[in-house]
């Protein structure tokens, strides 16, 4: 009697936990939810209230009049290049960083990993007048390179989580490979990377998400409109004579693909990356 009431109580705190679980997803998912219904309503039903949830019929003509309201696909090709430039330079600068401050003997090494640590808190505002004066001098204002270079010079945080992953790997791994004869570029290329494979993915699905939606940076250095990304374009909607709500709803839907894409065939790594990041300490 006591093994029944034992097991019926952990399968209602089981099917508790799963019906919370649920709610929360939907309640995360309502503002997605909302976005996808308002791009396929009709003009009409865009101020309707209560609101209609489910449009009927549903007006699938709004994606190509969004596609076609501004240059949408120029826009999409720039997002695409910005964000594929500062992946690759996250993915070649961080772990060769993190590598070196976690596995790395040299003098200077915790004390330069601090000063690191701490500019982690400096927020944006404070070097963006700096920066514009530094790229400006180069010639690079106009250009994709104030917002792909930098990435290449490593990001402190995606650094921070990399080292705490390289340090649960044992020393005495790499020390068998050097006394194999194998050099320090052969141990992080062929050791380091490999094992790394989860969190490096997770670190790429977040640099991927900041360069997508970054609005502020071509903001600053971008004045062309032909160069212009999604996240410059999709304000566009906005005009003083009213805005193109359903258009725009249904830009940003198209415009979420890529990530939706990168996490469907990822997600059993990403998740594996979450927990194999610093969030152990």
């Amino acid at each position: 009697m006591r093994y029944r009431s034992k097991r019926l109580h952990k399968t209602l705190y089981l099917q508790t936990m799963r019906a919370l679980l649920i709610f929360v997803t939907i309640l995360y998912m309502l503002p997605f939810l909302w976005m996808l219904s308002t791009s396929l309503k009709a003009d009409q039903d865009l101020y309707l209230f209560p609101p209609k949830f489910i449009p009927i019929p549903p007006v699938f003509q709004n994606y190509k009049n969004a596609t076609e309201y501004f240059p949408f696909f120029r826009y999409f090709g720039n997002s695409l290049i910005i964000t594929f430039g500062t992946v690759v330079g996250t993915l070649l600068s961080c772990p060769l960083v993190a590598y070196s401050f976690s596995k790395l003997r040299w003098r200077g090494r915790d004390f330069f990993f601090y000063i690191m640590i701490g500019s982690i808190m400096l927020p944006f505002a404070v070097t963006m007048i700096p920066q514009f004066i530094i790229f400006k001098k180069l010639g690079w204002v106009n250009t994709f390179l104030p917002l792909i270079v930098p990435s290449f010079f490593g990001t402190p945080l995606y650094i921070f989580l990399l080292r705490q992953f390289f340090q649960t790997i044992p020393d005495e791994l790499l020390d068998a490979a050097r006394v194999d004869g194998a050099s320090e570029i052969q141990i992080y290329s062929r050791i380091m990377l490999p094992l790394s494979k989860p969190v490096l993915l997770l670190i790429m699905l977040f640099q991927f998400l900041a360069s997508w939606n970054n609005y502020l940076g071509p903001l600053i250095y971008l004045t062309d409109e032909k160069k212009y990304p999604l996240s410059l374009g999709l304000p566009q909607f906005l005009n003083r004579y009213g805005t193109h709500w359903n258009w725009m709803m249904a830009a940003g839907t198209i415009s979420i693909i890529p990530t939706l894409i990168f996490f469907f065939f990822a997600q059993k790594y990403l998740i594996e990356g979450i927990k194999l990041s610093g969030i152990k300490g």
